[in-house]
């Protein structure tokens, strides 16, 4: 299945399949999943119906929002394959999925979440570190959370693994208010 529209902006979200310890971080998740569709833009997410996954694609879908989810097949059960979504795609694996997502999407936010969220985010900040994209990376850092990560690529930096402008190709937000005003910049 393919797209069916061609919306202003396509927002890849990465999140955990879980809610987490905090009600701010799923308060998040239904918060952005609202401002994508109040926005006109598409959701593009891994198509689960669970923690963070599932609040974010309800809640765009609530409001009336177009959303594009990739699941691979081996986790169809585990991640509640949400299948009343406007595009849902089954891949054979997790590369499949996370290329799907990533070539669907002009700009990529990431909501808390655990060694899934990371090691989508680490591939889309090493795609834009050896120059094979310039899309937007956003780091929704809701109460801090992301503020760890944040002090270990300061020390991957001060350790001589990578340069400093890595710090330039991502951004760090801390509200959706603060998004919303970043991601309407790129169709400005």
């Amino acid at each position: 299945m393919t797209r069916s529209t061609h919306p202003a902006l396509s927002v890849c979200v990465y999140c955990g399949a879980r809610e987490g310890a905090k009600p701010s971080y799923m308060a998040a998740a239904t918060d952005l999943g609202q401002l994508i569709a109040h926005e006109g833009w598409q959701l593009v997410y891994g198509a689960g119906d669970v923690g963070l996954m599932g609040a974010v694609a309800r809640s765009a879908q609530a409001a009336g929002g177009d959303t594009f989810g990739v699941i691979p097949v081996h986790l169809l059960d585990m991640e509640v394959g949400k299948r009343d979504l406007t595009s849902f795609i089954v891949t054979e694996t997790m590369h499949e999925r996370k290329k799907v997502m990533f070539m669907n999407a002009h700009a990529i936010v990431v909501l808390p979440g655990g060694a899934g969220s990371l090691d989508e985010f680490f591939e889309v900040l090493t795609w834009k570190q050896i120059g094979l994209h310039d899309k937007p990376i956003f780091l929704l850092s809701i109460d801090d959370y992301w503020a760890p990560l944040e002090s270990l690529i300061d020390h991957v930096i001060a350790e001589g693994f990578a340069a400093a402008d890595l710090k330039t190709s991502f951004q760090t937000i801390s509200s959706i208010g603060e998004l919303k005003a970043a991601l309407r910049a790129l169709r400005a």
